[in-house]
């Protein structure tokens, strides 16, 4: 998944009628944001946008212009090196999604040392373990009703992610109102206050775990070295703890909420995969193009001018690639905004592409499978809550999902 953005372009001067001023949408871009990146497709594959008072920078909406810039070279992750970027100096942002080629190359290789295809395997009777335990919860909720964010799609990845970590000791609440303010920030000074406070946080867990090693993910790469040696500095540590932490947790928070809104917002797609639950899996792949759980790729900057979508974006300038935009744009998927789980949605760009594609996309696509299936399973009368004209979404660029969604299990 890609990284919480923490550094923000500053303002490049004059006002310019030719910058989309995407806060004149208001509430219609949090709620709706399809409906805009619609009408700038139609105009475009790329455009320069304001972001708030002080930002702008160019967002790039067509789908194949994204899966190009997202993995051209001349586009950098690395926006400490940014002329134009304002950035909190943190451990956490010693992380393989802040960095480009051959730092880039080299904490990948040692993260993947340990995060193998068979130990996320192992995790699934886990998985369906955790899954049981939370859904006989919401079975005993009070009236029939419960959050599904807090009932299921939070705990489920969560716990997921922090056994695997081996931190199980992890202080939860704390955490997520932490990874919350750094992807969709509530003001700057709230922004650097938890960027500070988790890399304290992580560095104690860290140091505990060099006490008391395990079998585990964490314990892995502190010991893990490759064949010349190298090894995770102090600093990466934290970064790779903490990409791992809300990497591990966000997406599938999101997928697994948007999927189930998906569902309830078209009843025929429900009744559907309620008499068949081995379609599931392509729900779960349809709804990661539909409605993803990551809307934007995070910050990037031209190396060098760069040509795309029939504009020269300026060395130096800030990127925003519209994986959302990018994934319902018709020129690659017919009648893209229909909510279709029988069609081939491969060529989805919901966990990016390129070097930075999401390691953890076989472990999303597992527990959102898990979730869903079982759910329905349990409760083949669930049923939403409250009208979805009144369901909050989470603001900003980054993620795309709900903070609640109300169900009845009866």
């Amino acid at each position: 998944m890609p990284d919480a953005p923490h550094g923000r372009p500053e303002a490049s001067g004059t006002p310019d009628p030719q910058i989309v001023d995407l806060t004149a949408y208001g509430d219609r871009f949090t709620s709706d944001p399809y409906s805009v990146y619609a009408e700038l497709r139609a105009r475009g594959a790329a455009h320069r946008v304001r972001l708030d008072e002080r930002s702008t920078v160019w967002l790039i909406v067509g789908h194949d212009e994204a899966r190009a810039a997202l993995a051209d070279p001349r586009f950098s992750k690395d926006w400490r090196k940014a002329p134009h970027m304002e950035f909190t100096d943190s451990p956490i942002n010693a992380n393989m999604l802040d960095s480009d080629p051959p730092d880039h190359t080299r904490l990948r290789r040692l993260v993947a040392r340990e995060f193998t295809a068979r130990r996320v395997e192992a995790l699934r009777p886990r998985v369906e373990e955790i899954t049981a335990e939370l859904l006989d919860a919401m079975a005993a909720a009070p009236g029939g009703r419960a959050d599904l964010v807090e009932a299921l799609a939070f705990p489920l990845p969560m716990s997921v992610i922090c056994e695997l970590l081996g931190v199980p000791s992890l202080d939860r609440a704390a955490f997520r109102a932490w990874s919350n303010e750094l992807v969709s920030r509530t003001s700057p000074d709230a922004e650097n206050a938890a960027v500070h406070a988790v890399a304290e946080y992580l560095a104690g867990l860290i140091e505990e775990k060099r006490r008391h090693p395990g079998d585990d993910l964490l314990s892995g790469l502190i010991r893990t070295t490759d064949e010349d040696g190298d090894r995770l500095a102090p600093d990466e540590l934290v970064g790779m703890a903490f990409l791992l932490l809300v990497a591990g947790h966000e997406t599938t928070v999101n997928l697994i909420t948007n999927a189930v809104h998906a569902l309830f917002r078209h009843p025929d797609r429900l009744a559907e995969l309620r008499a068949e639950l081995s379609l599931t899996e392509q729900v779960v792949e349809e709804t990661l193009r539909w409605d993803g759980p990551v809307e934007n790729s995070t910050f990037r900057f031209a190396r060098e001018a760069v040509g795309i979508g029939g504009v020269t974006i300026p060395a130096g300038e800030g990127v925003v690639i519209s994986l959302a935009s990018a994934d319902r744009d018709p020129a690659r998927f017919p009648d893209a905004d229909r909510f279709d789980p029988g069609r081939r949605a491969g060529g989805h760009l919901a966990f990016g592409h390129g070097i930075h594609y999401c390691l953890g996309a076989p472990l999303a696509r597992m527990e959102g499978q898990i979730a869903i299936r079982r759910l329905l399973e349990r409760f083949p009368d669930l049923a939403p809550d409250l009208p979805a004209s009144d369901l909050p979404w989470i603001p900003g660029l980054l993620i795309r999902g709900l903070r609640r969604l109300p169900v009845r299990v009866r």
